[in-house]
């Protein structure tokens, strides 16, 4: 059978000659930049971590690819924009994904293939998820070299459309749609990722929120015990379970707050209300917006009252009230709501750069426990992309670029594989326009000599 891959194919000529091409270029490689992420993985050490965590009842004698080498393979592909499985079977001999496994070129064994990885995605057990979880959040705390005075922690869910009868699938009215809807917290101030967990697709009750967020803050008490942490969600999450157990375990909180017929009536707020609407009226301006806030006790809340702080915004167009139920106590209503919680609008581009930029919703495993260890790769690749980013130049106009621009540039950078008797060769594109770039980030992530 002849190889597709060596038959000749045309292009227009040019000045008069021809132009033909074959894929029989050799030992080249599309994915440069993978380097540099395997740099970032043993930096951080993700595989080896996570791969603890999973029992392997094979024959150690007989393995050939260790389940950390599993594991490090799948991240990379991920990172690199192959979120398939499937795409192992080619990569795998692909010399500069062999090359980031610690593998030579020319080595006749290649990295492990697809129906490998997904047996592994399927392996781990509930409870092995459970540890692997609370490894990533390891991982978070361990990415400061230092404890922080304080960090603020944005909580979301996101929608995930299904593909089939996947376990944890759940009609959303909202959506439209079959689908999960995991929980995605992050670090927004640096970006960081801390937790991801799948679930079905309804909005979580307060009792279920409580819960998630205990166990979170609790893993991070063991690294952090005196930082300051704060809450940061939307009217999801303005429940009094959530609420009542942050004040007892001194945890503070910005939560979005839905509006109501009580607190549309209190008189601090019809009094601003009132006010903006004559005067933006009176001045003729399109849009004014002002500020208030009162002491609120929902019939769920029992008769602890809260601090809840009112947006007033009167246009053209009728007037506009927007609410934030808060534990702190200092600030004005205005930087409550504008400075504090509207900077929550930035979780929502991480969010994207998980689920768009690194395909996080390709749960489509029957399996929930499958498709739990998947949202757990995927995120682990977003550390690897994370890092390579923290390792640009702080004046790199990269440095506050997306994943999809950094994959761009960086990651997917030609290169020729040339190995020798004594040494391994990358020779990369003499025009590469982001070679200093490129330099800068492999020595900033070189391991430090032992």
């Amino acid at each position: 059978m002849i190889d597709d891959s060596v038959v000749p194919f045309g292009f227009p000529a040019i000045c008069r000659k021809k132009v033909t091409a074959a894929f029989d270029g050799g030992r080249l490689t599309s994915d440069g930049g993978v380097l540099l992420l395997a740099q970032a993985e043993r930096r951080m050490g993700i595989a080896g971590r996570l791969a603890s965590c999973i029992a392997d009842p094979r024959d150690q004698s007989r393995v050939v690819h260790g389940l950390g080498d599993i594991l490090q393979a799948r991240m990379l592909a991920i990172a690199c924009g192959y979120e398939d499985a499937d795409d192992l079977d080619t990569l795998r001999h692909d010399p500069g994904f062999k090359l980031a496994a610690g593998k030579l070129p020319g080595a006749a064994v290649g990295l492990a293939s697809q129906p490998t990885m997904s047996r592994w995605e399927n392996a781990p057990t509930t409870r092995e998820l459970v540890k692997m979880m609370g490894v990533m959040v390891d991982i978070y705390c361990a990415s400061y070299p230092a404890p922080p005075a304080a960090v603020t922690l944005d909580i979301d869910e996101t929608v995930d459309v299904v593909h089939g009868g996947q376990q944890l699938s759940f009609w959303n009215g909202h959506y439209g749609t079959r689908c999960f809807l995991p929980i995605h917290v992050y670090d927004t101030v640096t970006g960081r990722p801390v937790a991801m967990l799948l679930r079905a697709g309804k909005t979580p009750s307060g009792a279920e929120m409580a819960g998630h967020v205990r166990r979170l803050i609790r893993r991070i008490r063991r690294h952090w015990p005196r930082t300051r942490i704060t809450l940061r969600g939307d009217g999801h999450y303005g429940r009094p379970e959530i609420m009542t157990w942050c004040e007892t375990n001194k945890v503070d909180y910005v939560f979005g707050l839905p509006g109501n017929r009580m607190l549309h009536a209190d008189p601090a707020i019809v009094g601003v209300a009132d006010a903006v609407c004559i005067d933006r009226a009176t001045r003729g301006w399109p849009v004014l917006r002002r500020y208030t806030e009162t002491r609120y006790a929902a019939k769920s809340w029992g008769t602890t009252g809260r601090r809840v702080v009112a947006r007033i915004e009167a246009s053209t167009m009728g007037l506009d009230i927007r609410y934030v139920v808060t534990s702190l106590q200092t600030g004005s209503a205005e930087r409550i709501y504008d400075t504090l919680y509207c900077a929550r609008g930035q979780a929502e581009n991480l969010i994207k750069m998980h689920k768009a930029q690194l395909k996080s919703d390709r749960t489509s495993c029957r399996s929930a426990n499958a498709n739990q260890m998947r949202l757990i790769l995927h995120t682990a690749a977003y550390w690897l992309m994370w890092t390579v980013r923290q390792a640009l130049p702080e004046t790199a106009v990269l440095r506050t670029a997306e994943f999809a621009t950094i994959r761009l540039r960086l990651i997917k950078v030609a290169a020729r594989v040339i190995e020798t008797a004594s040494r391994v060769r990358i020779a990369f594109a003499s025009a590469c326009p982001d070679a200093d770039i490129f330099r800068h980030i492999a020595r900033a992530l070189k391991p430090a000599p032992t």
